[in-house]
């Protein structure tokens, strides 16, 4: 399906941001604050242009409730 390529390259992304921006050991959990978190992925989805504004706020609304039961830290099973 075309329309999921632009999303999974976009999170394929936030997948190796994650694990290069992580303070865990490698191997680890590779979290990153929220803040930092929605930041990448607002500015990487918004120079892709093919994801609708509407579904950015709505993935990244869904981020932040994982984020905020794991002290406002994102992992990468919560994408």
């Amino acid at each position: 399906i075309p329309c999921l390529y632009p999303l999974q390259s976009l999170l394929s992304s936030m997948k190796h941001a994650c694990e290069i921006l992580t303070e865990d050991p490698e191997g680890g959990a590779a979290r990153i604050p929220f803040e930092t978190f929605s930041f990448l992925y607002s500015y990487l989805a918004g120079i892709d242009g093919d994801i609708p504004g509407d579904d950015i706020k709505v993935f990244l609304r869904k981020i932040k409730e994982e984020a905020d039961r794991q002290n406002g830290m994102v992992l990468l099973r919560n994408f």
